[in-house]
């Protein structure tokens, strides 16, 4: 998605950000945004860690019901 955007859109975004928070708001968004990624983040790491741990504790129970 950014590939397509390129660094003269970037700086155009930018700039209009600058205009319309102002230079004492954005790094308070950016703190903010950057915050929300991390969150985002550890919540798909605790998804996929939860799903590895039901697959581990279900691997032994089929293992038993094939021997049966």
């Amino acid at each position: 998605m950014l590939s397509s955007i390129g660094i003269p859109g970037l700086i155009l975004i930018l700039i209009i950000a600058l205009v319309i928070f102002g230079p004492s708001k954005l790094p308070e968004i950016g703190r903010a945004f950057g915050r929300t990624l991390t969150e985002f983040k550890t919540a798909a790491k605790d998804l996929t860690k939860d799903d590895d741990e039901k697959e581990k504790e279900k691997a032994p129970e089929e293992a038993l019901k094939r021997i049966n």
